[in-house]
């Protein structure tokens, strides 16, 4: 009897998880902390009072093999920003090395791309780029360090939400937020809400946390975009058997 006991438990707690968890797995998924069907845009409210997504600036500068790298060639990849320089003696090795771990994770995903901009375009030609990268091993055709004119440089950080500025007072002589930003195949600025519901804008490239954070959502974006893709697949099936 106990024998007989004992299987109908376990029929009833197999049954039960096979009813039951399926449900409990959406629940959790859609009132979690975040919405895993979609990543948030990045927004600002224009001149008139509407609600604008932020776009990636258009620019075109050379990188470390000497090819000029373009806004445009970007359109149809998700890529990461960042504004470095290569003698920088404070947060630039933690940001690079906090790269080369996002770069590691999607290196293998066709549409994914790193943009590394310099602050000290004089120091930092092609060449002394492709030093760089290569010392540090981490020289690849989907990660870019761009060079080019100083105040376009400049201009084209502000445009990307940070900062890059010449202070002699500072460390290295430049000062640079330490901002990774996340764009999407469309050239919009993506990223997750904050405890308090509110769009971070910026991912801290020298806080562990925030990496995490942003792998995780670069999972969410390329999951976005599988999912959109399976739709469009699925409609075309449907369009084409009528």
């Amino acid at each position: 009897m106990k024998a007989v006991a004992g299987a109908r438990t376990r029929k009833y707690l197999v049954l039960f998880a096979l009813l039951l968890l399926p449900s409990l797995l959406y629940l959790y998924l859609i009132q979690g902390k975040h919405n895993f069907a979609h990543l948030p845009f990045v927004t600002y409210m224009d001149e008139q009072g509407d609600l604008q997504v932020r776009k990636a600036p258009v620019f075109a500068f050379p990188d470390q093999n000497g090819d000029t790298l373009r806004s445009l060639d970007m359109r149809g990849r998700i890529y990461l920003v960042d504004f470095f320089f290569t003698s920088c003696p404070s947060i630039c090795p933690i940001m690079t090395a906090n790269m080369t771990k996002v770069h590691e994770r999607f290196q293998h995903y066709d549409d994914f791309q790193i943009i590394s901009i310099t602050v000290d375009p004089k120091r930092d030609t092609p060449e002394m780029l492709k030093e760089y990268v290569v010392s540090r091993k981490i020289d690849s055709p989907k990660w870019h360090f761009l060079t080019g004119d100083k105040d376009s440089l400049y201009a084209v950080a502000y445009k990307f939400l940070s900062s890059a500025m010449e202070d002699n007072a500072a460390p290295g002589g430049f000062l640079h937020t330490e901002y990774f930003v996340l764009i999407d195949k469309e050239g919009n600025m993506r990223s997750r809400e904050d405890d308090n519901g509110n769009i971070i804008g910026v991912y801290d490239g020298t806080n562990s946390a925030h990496i995490n954070d942003l792998i995780d959502d670069i999972k969410i974006l390329i999951a976005e975009y599988n999912l959109e893709l399976k739709k469009n697949n699925r409609h075309s099936q449907t369009s084409d058997s009528k």
